[in-house]
């Protein structure tokens, strides 16, 4: 049976960039997928949007993760060539309960050393002359990135620090060390097995079923997971915006968000679709035209000038929730030894947005909780 120094389960965002962080601290690193391809999951399936840090609780994993992931992120764009944009973000309210909410991001942002400008509404249509608003909350360090560019540099460096990504190696259990000096025993789906001093759980919608898997890890440890589908609709014809509108946050929806592409496609969404699957194997990731209909009267709000029927539907991502419909959205779950006592294991739960944001950082904290 081989035997390397670690494995992370998953090549999507936060799996490769937290093997490249663990081969470039010299450790000799493989990522095991189970698709034919990096990033086929949730990392293929997002806004590509950097995220400054505004909405999280300040002090929570998030918001620390998510700021210093996007310093992370736009150094890495900016070396490596990964097509990026630094457009900004305004946060548009259109009420005095919403001008409230916009202060308390504002307030939010600053706890979090997040810049951000206040504009009243015609500072607001000086920049974006389409938009309606009473006021919105400037986010400059806000921007835009090629995903599977950045998936890819990750992935380049990986390999240059001597790590490797095994592509349909699809792990489906594995035997957890029970003392120090002892391998995990990871079984894959073709029947062999591999072992490994540290284990990275990074297989995003398929994390908790498989963490349940892990021989020697008591079931207390394992969250309960659901399945949040978001859905985009395209918008044809080009938009008359150049940065990215979000509505005044309402709960832990963000709102139906106009967000650009790298080529200048605008696209709507992710609304929020609870869906009543138990595995990611029973998800429908079709989008419904019907579901448009809702979008108009919500991105009218803020762009009167939306043409009737110019909404298509475009495409869906699912999140990796570990809360249910009605719960508050939990912090980034990072469970390393000192929650769990499994020497060498890290499980990630519910690294849904902004985990592609913060995925550097996430891997910085990887490679000391396992050190």
């Amino acid at each position: 049976m081989d035997r390397v120094d670690a494995v992370v389960i998953g090549a999507g965002v936060v799996g490769l960039a937290v093997a490249r962080a663990l081969a470039q601290a010299g450790r000799e690193t493989i990522v095991a997928e189970a698709q034919a391809g990096i990033g086929q999951g949730v990392s293929s399936r997002n806004s590509e949007v950097i995220h400054a840090g505004l909405y999280y609780t300040p002090g929570s994993l998030k918001a620390r993760l998510c700021v210093r992931g996007k310093e992370l992120l736009y150094a890495l764009c900016a070396s490596h060539g990964v097509e990026h944009r630094r457009c900004g973000k305004l946060t548009v309210a259109h009420s005095e309960d919403e001008v409230r909410a916009l202060r308390g991001l504002q307030d939010r942002a600053a706890a979090n050393g997040v810049p951000v400008e206040w504009l009243e509404g015609a500072q607001a249509r000086a920049l974006e002359p389409a938009l309606q608003c009473v006021a919105a909350l400037h986010s400059p360090s806000t921007g835009i990135v090629d995903s599977h560019g950045l998936m890819l540099a990750l992935q380049g460096d990986l390999e240059r620090a001597g790590g490797m990504v095994a592509l349909g190696s699809e792990v489906v259990s594995a035997r957890l060390a029970r003392g120090a000096g002892e391998p995990h025993v990871l079984r894959l789906a073709d029947g062999s097995e591999l072992a490994c001093d540290l284990l990275v759980n990074a297989a995003a919608l398929h994390a908790c079923a498989l963490a349940r898997r892990f021989e020697g890890l008591e079931a207390r440890f394992v969250p309960r997971e659901w399945f949040a589908k978001g859905n985009y609709y395209a918008l044809s014809g080009r938009a008359p915006f150049t940065h990215l509108i979000y509505p005044a946050p309402s709960d832990a929806h963000l709102g139906t968000h106009l967000t650009l592409d790298l080529g200048g496609q605008a696209k709507f969404g992710p609304d929020i679709e609870w869906l009543d699957v138990q595995a990611p194997e029973q998800i429908d990731y079709r989008v419904d035209p019907a579901r448009a209909d809702g979008f108009y009267a919500e991105v009218r709000r803020y762009w009167p000038g939306l043409p009737e029927g110019s909404l298509a539907p475009s495409y869906s991502g699912v999140r990796p929730k570990i809360h249910g419909p009605h719960e508050k959205a939990p912090d980034f779950r990072i469970d390393g030894p000192a929650l769990h006592g499994v020497p060498g294991l890290l499980n990630l739960f519910g690294i849904e947005s902004p985990g592609l944001t913060s995925a550097m950082a996430i891997a910085e904290l990887a490679v000391t909780e396992l050190a």
